[in-house]
């Protein structure tokens, strides 16, 4: 299966390197300024991009005898929809949930969204791109008031400047597709 994910990954690198990387000037949601973005969602809402996302996570987290996965809105919206449909096709079926930043004040009045997790679940959040780990970090804090446990992170893109060390300090691990090194940047 190696040899399948590392083709996986060689096809989505491709595509971020055409699709997702941008140069000029951008504010990122950490409040830094850079010279580069690199949108994961213009990959993880194609098809071929979340196939190739869903697939290569999949075969990062199996045997890993979790709950659930799921990360913050928006980033990791298409992510796990897409690592839903893929693991049902494989017969590895996964529940997923997304992170809302407040809970709604309306319905359920949820933060976390999808199939209810108990207390005690022991999950894995997924992003698109980290820069500091801000969004991943608040979403681990929505989790561990409901008695849910994360200890690991996948992110496509991790963009070395910070995140690793900032989950690090919040017990959680930070597992990443690439790095920015991986882009030449």
């Amino acid at each position: 299966m190696e040899e399948k994910t590392g083709e996986l990954k060689k096809s989505l690198f491709i595509l971020l390197q055409k699709e997702a990387l941008k140069r000029g000037q951008f504010t990122l949601s950490s409040g830094k300024t850079s010279n580069y973005y690199l949108d994961g969602r213009v990959i993880t809402l194609t098809p071929e991009g979340a196939y190739l996302t869903a697939g290569i996570i999949l075969e990062m987290v199996k045997g890993q005898n979790i709950d659930a996965i799921g990360g913050p809105t928006l980033g990791a919206d298409p992510i796990v929809g897409s690592l839903a449909c893929l693991s049902h096709l494989n017969k590895i079926p996964l529940k997923t949930f997304i992170v809302r930043k407040t809970a709604k004040e309306h319905g359920t009045a949820r933060q976390i969204e999808g199939p209810v997790l108990k207390a005690g679940a022991k999950v894995i959040l997924v992003d698109d791109v980290a820069t500091t780990g801000k969004a991943l970090i608040e979403a681990n804090d929505a989790l561990g008031k409901a008695g849910i446990k994360a200890d690991k992170a996948i992110v496509i893109v991790d963009r070395l400047e910070g995140a690793k060390e900032n989950l690090a300090k919040v017990g959680l691990e930070l597992n990443s597709i690439f790095t920015i090194k991986d882009f030449g940047l």
